[in-house]
């Protein structure tokens, strides 16, 4: 197994037994690296009244998509930090109707100033996009927040 898909694997695992909600929203890590991760969870279980995809997951999914872009990055770079959404809003184009699939990218611009700032003060924001859904459904734009501990 690859190192990233065995990383991304890894870190499922922790999110799934730290969070319980991602457990029962079937959260998955399908593709990791340095800088992009692709997570997805089974519309079947985040479904609302309507069938589509439940907002809430797709906000939360979004959210978890971030913070364990934010968080390997972090660990891949030797940073011990606590992690947290300091700011999150997420602007609904369509309903849902495959599984919930997020895609987010980092930048190496962003990610050297963010880490650069984070060993310079202790602590450092990381502005993202997550894109939710197979076809940009909904799109989840968060600012996270790393405190070196």
């Amino acid at each position: 197994m690859a190192k990233t898909a065995e990383d991304a694997e890894l870190l499922t695992q922790r999110i799934l037994q730290e969070i319980p909600l991602a457990d029962a929203m079937h959260f998955s890590i399908e593709q990791l690296n340095d800088h992009a991760i692709q997570a997805r969870a089974p519309v079947a279980d985040n479904v609302n009244v309507h069938g589509t995809g439940f907002a809430g997951s797709l906000y939360s999914v979004g959210a978890l998509t971030a913070w364990a872009l934010t968080t390997y990055m972090l660990e891949q770079t030797g940073h011990d930090a606590d992690v947290v959404m300091a700011k999150a809003e997420i602007r609904y184009k369509k309903p849902v109707i495959t599984d919930i699939v997020c895609q987010c990218e980092l930048e190496a611009e962003s990610r050297e100033v963010f880490l650069k700032h984070l060993e310079n003060r202790g602590r450092a924001r990381l502005s993202l996009l997550v894109d939710i859904g197979e076809a940009s459904e909904a799109m989840l734009s968060t600012t996270m927040m790393a405190i070196i501990k």
